[in-house]
């Protein structure tokens, strides 16, 4: 009986040596899973920095429309701060509203159709996409502060863009800063339907893998250990922030 489950043992860990030659070192196709990550990192990392630069941009404006609106007279602000609040509204409604790879598939196939820079066409369409959610986020965050911080700053002689910059940013991103990083790690998972335009990225890899030595379950078990793996780096990375930022408040 021992022998024979020895045997078996024996026979399922050749097999499994077999499977992982096959889907990671035959003709280098551990390559496919680096590239793949390094593509996937990249787009994941421009689409944030245009994720937050339009999201901040949203935020201010419907933040400042919020706040000045109701207190000014007749004039030219009032009304461009009005079309300037609409706009974003119909931004933030249009992006949340449809799905991501349906926007992607439009960046890709209608608006950069002549475009040859697939990572490109990922970059902008998935921060505009990242953009609509930041914009919630920063602006949750700005109108979290209490009104006195901003009246104290006009009292300092601040006018009201050196009060948002000098005082309601800085306490505001205390208080965004795990829901920004909660949105990179999201953005991370989302950026897995690139491969619906051709974009070689880390899920595409496993996909072509697979295609190629019709075994499923090491590549796409590997695509997801790969993809927990970085996760939590950046999770532990952020609550190591988090921390010294508490550290520095004391």
């Amino acid at each position: 009986m021992n022998i024979v489950l020895l045997s078996g043992f024996q026979s399922w860990l050749n097999n499994l040596k077999d499977t992982f030659y096959l889907n990671f070192i035959a003709d280098d196709r551990y390559m496919y899973f680096l590239n793949g990550l390094g593509t996937t990192l990249e787009v994941t990392f421009f689409a944030c920095i245009l994720g937050i630069f339009l999201g901040a941009v949203i935020a201010i404006i419907r933040t400042t429309h919020d706040k000045l609106v109701p207190d000014l007279g007749k004039c030219a602000s009032k009304y461009i701060l009005k079309v300037l609040n609409f706009l974003a509204n119909v931004y933030l409604t249009i992006i949340r509203g449809t799905p991501v790879v349906v926007q992607l598939m439009i960046c890709y196939f209608v608006i950069f159709a002549t475009s040859k820079s697939k990572v490109m066409i990922a970059v902008l369409a998935f921060g505009i996409n990242s953009g609509a959610y930041v914009a919630e986020i920063i602006r949750a965050g700005i109108m979290s502060i209490d009104n006195g911080q901003l009246e104290a700053g006009r009292s300092l002689g601040f006018n009201y863009i050196q009060t948002m910059w000098y005082i309601i940013f800085p306490q505001a991103f205390k208080n965004i800063l795990p829901s920004l990083a909660n949105e990179f790690i999201v953005l991370l998972k989302e950026t897995s339907v690139a491969g619906y335009v051709g974009l070689q990225d880390l899920t595409k890899a496993g996909d072509i893998v697979r295609g190629r030595t019709f075994s499923a379950f090491m590549p796409l078990l590997a695509v997801a250990i790969i993809y927990l793996i970085v996760v939590m780096f950046f999770t532990r990375l952020v609550a190591t922030l988090e921390r010294r930022l508490k550290n520095s408040e004391r």
